[in-house]
């Protein structure tokens, strides 16, 4: 089995989230979703588990994070600044919030990041790997 990084997010609108990430780019996977779960595919070796909070209680007891804060920040690589700029407008217009932290361009790197409904951080990155390591 090829290694594969599956992602665990509790999310309060599964169908809500469900669409938000359809509209990021994110495939349905159905292998893996039910009424419980969505498993949204970023690639083979990434996937997204949308969760209910119920059924995510059934994994853990722990608190929910407080909202407005963040434990983590996932990051995306994208194909080109364009990219990274299209993924802040459909994060804003399906419910997300874009530009959640200021954008950062460094020229060989360009990155802005972005919140799901529930607040999940996502940086989305575009990197020149040529120019990047000339920066160094």
């Amino acid at each position: 089995m090829t290694k594969t990084i599956f992602i665990s997010l509790p999310v309060s609108d599964l169908a809500g989230s469900t669409a938000f990430y359809k509209a990021l780019g994110f495939e349905r996977n159905a292998q893996f979703s039910d009424d419980t779960g969505a498993c949204m595919a970023w690639s083979e070796a990434i996937q997204v588990m949308l969760i209910t909070h119920a059924k995510w209680r059934t994994f853990t007891q722990r608190p929910f994070p407080a909202a407005g804060t963040a434990g983590h920040m996932l990051s995306l690589s994208m194909d080109s600044r364009e990219a990274v700029d299209a993924m802040q407008r459909a994060a804003a217009a399906h419910g997300g919030q874009a530009d959640a932290n200021p954008a950062e361009d460094f020229g060989f790197m360009y990155s802005r990041d972005l919140a799901d409904p529930d607040g999940h951080m996502w940086a989305t990155v575009w990197m020149n790997p040529a120019a990047a390591g000339a920066a160094t």
